[in-house]
């Protein structure tokens, strides 16, 4: 049978028919080309024609006519629409123009770098695509040297890479803290830096978005200290706001090509609903048991699948359990193969499962976000998402990742018990309606400006023209602040044109500043069976306490390892080998502590304090759930030190005298719950709007009777640890995001509550009247 037949029988299937809420069919849609450029480079259309391509998209077109007039671009289509060809064939142009031109491409993970290596080496006829250890190949055809210079690079390969490589290929992580402050060593390389590829910029919103923009703002300072002034060519997913983000991450104008000329084929939304095995309680079947049973049924029929569980733990027991279904010693699984792929995976076991999926050799996939972004991971024909990822552009994202080889395709949204799921199931029209979310960042950040001014003088002393040029007037500020503190050192007289700011301490700024995380330090997973002391993974401190506690279950691969010791002073776990019929979860409990009222403002609605706080997360407990079955089968204790993070908070306070208070003291003590956390809803949604930053960026507590303040509370913090200025932003629009916010629930639709407001099971008449109150 084909594809469709295969498919339209599962659909038809009374194991998944009934509990279906929704099957959309978005139809195939048609291509527009046009003929390659008249001076786009022979050998360039001969590569292409020689991979079968005789035209390009519109698209494509649009983006190589902006970037010969000399204008920064960034590209908006969808996933698998040729976003590779915008910038790979200029780059290329350029490159074989001028003998001596270099570009640098920017991805955000390792995995794409490596994704992308291969399809620059093929373009280029380079044979099978990558060396194999993340460092430098030769392309054949046009003879280029292309190299992947990133945490993953041999020591050996590097030095090689920034020589005499034409396209560097990195991240962001990797110009902050390797490039960047090393940029003696790369003269040859920045002098001739002609272009700079930021792809996937939609990752990069909220505080990452506000670092990478400024490490952008240091790349460009650096280039013009050796007389380049490269062009940039960004490519995005759908956004909200796509050339607003790719101006504030380059600093730069930028022109918008968003109207996609690719081809593509139809492709089938299945809304699945799991059955109810509890309808008192509204308790459905698990997402994870469902799944699954959608990805055999897939597999079984010849469709390449990819399943997104949204931990390391469901990732790691879902693809358990998917391989135990398929397990038949006569038929060797059916010839199907599925492989877990997640964060803490040693490099060359990413390296095995992204090339497995390229050639057929792996079938199926269960994966966390990490494959989400662009990376192509060959011709899957179904997805399978395991409840709602947190975001719709992740969804969409998730979604696209089937059907990149055009035909027909499928994606499966299977709903959870949560609010929002069950939201999405009762009102699917809202879910297909809703826009793409926006990303924001906000570079002028004090507290991330000032880090990044601190790396840049480190790299070069600042003067009038330099600092103007690059950071902008608010780096006086910053270098002044960092003056008083002793860490540079001003010489010559302000206003004058000969003042300068110099490096004046011994630190190395860029390795205690980590642009995505708390910390830089990661745990290493050593398996001790039978001697091995082989080293089978790695994970991020506050993970590995919440996973690797003692007498942890730990899943590497499908296979189960027990935990024997969580060395966290020394960042190792030894592990060993078990079978065990449960896997382990970690309970987390959260508690804020106030350390400091550093300034009070009394309003008429409610009064607000800013101040320092304790956030502590601590992992006592953990429950062992039985594998298939996922009752729980016992608890345990866990001994280990809190993992504390002292922040900057707002916070609200209602007492007895104010407007908001007063509103209050008439609910009952459920409905003041109900009141504050669907306000805190809405700031965590409508505040970065405001504030330039990522929902993902603030933490909301509420509190019925605070145990500080001894009246109602709701805390607004900032995740990232000292805080990034959000608190103190937030500070002075109190008011105004009160409005907003009122106006938010005023004008939504629903009559009792929704993920656009409150939340799908939130009190929207107890919030209503509280946010009355406060505007």
């Amino acid at each position: 049978m084909s594809a469709r037949e295969e498919l339209a029988k599962i659909l038809e299937s009374p194991d998944f028919a009934p509990n279906i809420a929704v099957n959309r069919l978005l139809p195939a849609r048609e291509g527009s080309f046009a003929d390659f450029p008249r001076d786009l480079d022979e050998r360039i259309v001969a590569s292409l024609r020689g991979r079968g391509i005789e035209k390009l998209y519109t698209h494509q077109t649009e983006v190589w006519n902006l970037v010969q007039e000399e204008k920064n671009v960034v590209v908006v289509t969808p996933t698998a629409s040729g976003k590779t060809l915008c910038y790979n064939l200029p780059c290329l142009q350029a490159l074989l123009a001028d003998e001596s031109a270099r570009c640098l491409y920017l991805f955000p993970t390792k995995a794409l770098s490596q994704d992308q290596q291969s399809e620059l080496n093929e373009l280029a006829g380079a044979g099978d695509g990558t060396d194999g250890t993340g460092g430098a190949t030769n392309s054949g055809g046009l003879n280029l040297k292309i190299a992947t210079y990133d945490g993953d690079t041999p020591e050996s390969l590097r030095v090689s890479a920034r020589d005499t490589g034409r396209i560097i290929i990195s991240n962001p992580d990797m110009l902050h803290t390797g490039i960047l402050p090393n940029h003696p060593k790369w003269i040859k390389f920045f002098s001739r830096l002609k272009f700079i590829v930021v792809d996937e910029a939609h990752a990069y919103r909220g505080v990452l978005g506000s670092h990478v923009a400024n490490v952008i703002r240091r790349l460009r300072r650096i280039a013009a200290f050796y007389g380049a002034s490269p062009q940039f060519i960004l490519c995005s997913a759908t956004i909200g706001n796509p050339k607003e983000l790719a101006e504030s991450l380059i600093g730069l104008p930028v022109s918008l090509v968003d109207k996609n000329g690719a081809p593509s084929g139809e492709k089938r939304i299945i809304l699945y609903n799991p059955p109810l095995v509890d309808a008192t309680q509204g308790i459905r079947r698990s997402a994870m048991t469902e799944s699954r049973r959608w990805m055999i049924a897939f597999l079984k029929a010849g469709i390449k699948t990819i399943l997104f569980a949204h931990s390391r733990i469901k990732t790691e027991v879902a693809a358990s359990y998917v391989n135990e279904d398929l397990a038949n010693i006569f038929t060797d699984n059916s010839r199907i193969r599925v492989e877990p792929y997640r964060g803490g995976l040693l490099p060359n076991e990413r390296r095995e499962i992204e090339k497995g999926l390229r050639n057929g050799e792996i079938q199926g996939v269960v994966s966390t976000n990490a494959l989400e972004l662009g990376i192509d991971i060959g011709g899957l024909d179904a997805s399978v998402v395991a409840g709602f990822p947190g975001s719709f552009n992740s969804f969409w994202q998730q979604s696209g990742r089937a059907g990149r080889r055009g035909g027909t395709s499928v994606s499966v949204f299977i709903a959870t018990s949560s609010p929002i799921d069950q939201y999405i199931m009762n009102n699917p029209d809202w879910f297909f309606r809703k826009s793409a979310e926006e990303g924001r960042v906000d570079p002028d950040n004090p507290y991330i400006l000032t880090d990044h001014v601190k790396c840049a003088c480190f790299e070069l002393p600042f003067n009038n023209e330099l600092k103007g040029e690059s950071f902008g007037e608010n780096a006086v500020e910053a270098l002044e602040f960092l003056e008083e503190a002793g860490i540079v050192r001003h010489t010559g007289s302000a206003g004058t044109g000969e003042d300068r700011w110099h490096w004046a301490d011994r630190s190395y700024p860029a390795e205690g500043i980590s642009i995505r995380s708390a910390t830089t330090d990661n745990v290493v997973i050593i398996d001790v069976t039978e001697g091995r002391n082989a080293v089978i993974g790695e994970m991020d401190r506050p993970s590995a306490k919440e996973m690797l506690f003692n007498n942890a279950v730990y899943i590497h691969r499908g296979r189960q390892y027990l935990v024997e010791n969580l060395d966290i002073a020394n960042r190792k776990c030894l592990v060993r080998e078990a079978e065990v019929n449960y896997f382990t979860d970690g309970l987390v409990k959260t508690d804020i502590k106030v350390l400091t009222e550093d300034e009070r403002h009394t309003l008429p609605a409610l009064e607000v304090v800013l101040s320092d706080v304790l956030v502590r997360s601590q992992v006592a407990k953990f429950k062992k759930i039985r594998f298939h079955t996922h009752e729980n089968i016992g608890y345990g204790n866990i001994d280990l030190p809190e993992e504390e993070t002292q922040t900057r908070a707002l916070v609200m306070l209602f007492g007895a005298e104010s407007a908001g208070g007063k509103a209050l003291a008439a609910m009952d003590e459920k409905d003041i719950g109900a009141a504050l956390s669907g306000a805190g809803t809405l700031i965590r949604n409508i505040a970065p709007v405001f504030l330039l930053c990522d929902p993902r960026d603030l933490g909301i507590a509420e509190r019925v009777r605070d145990p500080h303040f001894d009246i109602p509370a709701l805390y607004v913090y900032d995740k990232y640890p000292g805080g990034t200025g959000l608190a103190e932003g937030l500070s002075q629009i109190v008011d105004r995001l009160f409005n907003a916010v009122y106006s938010a629930i005023f004008g939504c639709p629903c009559k009792s509550g929704c993920p656009s407001c409150v939340g799908a099971e939130g009190n929207k008449a107890a919030a209503k009247e509280f946010l009355k109150a406060l505007c």
